[in-house]
């Protein structure tokens, strides 16, 4: 179901099942890429250029200091920004970037951490790498590199998972000498977890979840502690996926979709070796940031994920039963989006892509 949207300089309303969803913009950044919310009254916004801002609830922001250098242009720059679980006693914070060693000529992911401690002046202090993707090639496409962390208090607590892309290159994504078309898990310092699934294929394989991944930019635990994707398929094929590890899911020698020359490509079910995704997309969708939904804001939307359309210029909600799709609601308002997060109390909030992107609030009117 498509719902269209009333769009104003301040508010959207979204027409849903009778009811009205007000949306109130809360501020505006130049090419945004993702937020995070830090607790219930600040958030962090990444923003491709190469900054991250601290804003509270109301709006209000700075700019935090102490930035990295990044290489921008493309589908490169600033990346995605994710506060420790235990932030509030670590006061650790994880962004990903992308970098060069050449001035520009080849390129590539990294995620660092740092320590945000003050959030009156913040400023980024103790800064570490603790990823990189590998090699270094020219190009400025399908790096990915999108986090999550495994959810407090379950068995993936303190690990982090990072999504590398095909680069554009495809192959890399089955070869085990690069980290190309990967999901990777680490523990919180960067060190290889001991039961990583491919930890006999080779050193750099020991920090390899899955494989056969082309561009993944969303990624999020679900309530039951299960990691999904969402990856954009070549020419349409953009596929949602459950990441379950050591799992193949077959990209390129299997897809939903074709290339963009037309040229077929086989779809999964040729080839049952490869995971299958749980839900796909023709014509594309170009899915972005992905969240599961929690809170009593909206209590009917329980355990449902939400994510971001940059193609299909929408905010998608999924429903789901023994993890499979079963309801598609997309919400409109001819705007591409980036990326979408829950906040503690419940609201959902979305930011746009753009030169003028808007970060809106999604609040019941009840």
């Amino acid at each position: 179901m498509l719902f269209a949207c009333e769009s104003y300089a301040n508010s959207i309303i979204v027409g849903n099942l009778g009811s009205k969803i007000r949306g109130e913009v809360v501020s505006t950044f130049s090419y945004p890429w993702s937020f995070s919310f830090l607790n219930n009254d600040h958030l962090l916004v990444a923003t491709k250029p190469g900054k991250i801002w601290l804003m509270d609830s109301s709006g209000s922001k700075i700019e935090v200091e102490n930035m990295v250098s990044v290489e921008y242009g493309g589908q490169g720059g600033m990346g995605d920004v994710v506060p420790h679980p235990n932030y509030s006693e670590n006061y650790n914070i994880y962004f990903s970037y992308i970098t060069s060693d050449d001035g520009g000529k080849t390129r590539y992911a990294v995620v660092d951490r740092a320590i945000l401690r003050d959030l009156s002046s913040p400023k980024l202090e103790s800064r570490e790498r603790i990823w990189e993707q590998f090699p270094a090639v020219i190009g400025k496409g399908h790096f990915s590199h999108r986090i999550a962390f495994g959810p407090k208090g379950s068995v993936q607590e303190n690990k982090i998972f990072i999504t590398s892309g095909d680069r554009q290159m495809q192959d890399p994504a089955q070869m085990w000498d690069t980290n190309f078309g990967k999901i990777v898990r680490l523990n919180d310092d960067g060190s290889v977890p001991q039961d990583n699934p491919f930890k006999n294929r080779g050193e750099l394989a020991k920090t390899f979840w899955t494989t056969g991944h082309r561009n993944a930019l969303g990624l999020a635990f679900d309530q039951k502690n299960q990691l999904w994707a969402n990856e954009m398929g070549p020419r349409h094929g953009d596929e949602l996926n459950l990441i379950v590890p050591g799992s193949n899911y077959g990209w390129p020698l299997v897809s939903e979709g074709n290339h963009y020359n037309g040229a077929v490509i086989p779809p999964h079910d040729t080839r049952p070796e490869f995971t299958s995704p749980v839900a796909y997309w023709v014509p594309t969708l170009a899915p972005s940031g992905l969240t599961f939904y929690f809170g009593n804001e909206f209590k009917e939307w329980q355990g449902q994920a939400f994510l971001g359309g940059l193609k299909g210029k929408s905010l998608v909600r999924l429903k789901f039963k023994d993890e499979q799709v079963i309801e598609e609601e997309r919400f409109s308002w001819r705007v591409r989006v980036r990326d979408v997060e829950v906040q503690n109390s419940g609201s959902v909030w979305v930011i746009e892509d753009g030169s003028n992107a808007r970060l809106i609030k999604f609040s019941s009117p009840n």
